[in-house]
């Protein structure tokens, strides 16, 4: 894992999150030789909000022919 002060990484701070992001390498940030903070890649897993559903349902019958018949139409209006 690298290591890098915190004044030169606020100086190329978006050059090494590139770096991070292609080397998928962690970055430890130190302050006065103390670690503060680490800059960890993004894990790009299945958790995301978006089709999570995807596959766990099924369509079952006929989902084109209308559900009422055309005389029940006139009740409804």
């Amino acid at each position: 894992m690298k290591t890098i002060a915190a004044g030169a990484f606020k100086a190329r701070c978006l050059a090494i999150m590139d770096e991070v992001q292609t080397r998928r390498e962690a970055v430890t940030i130190t302050k006065r030789g103390r670690a503060i903070a680490k800059l960890v890649p993004v894990e790009t897993s299945g958790d995301s909000i978006y089709h999570f559903l995807r596959g766990k349902g099924a369509v079952t019958g006929d989902i084109i022919s209308p559900v009422l018949a055309a005389k029940e139409w006139g009740d409804l209006i």
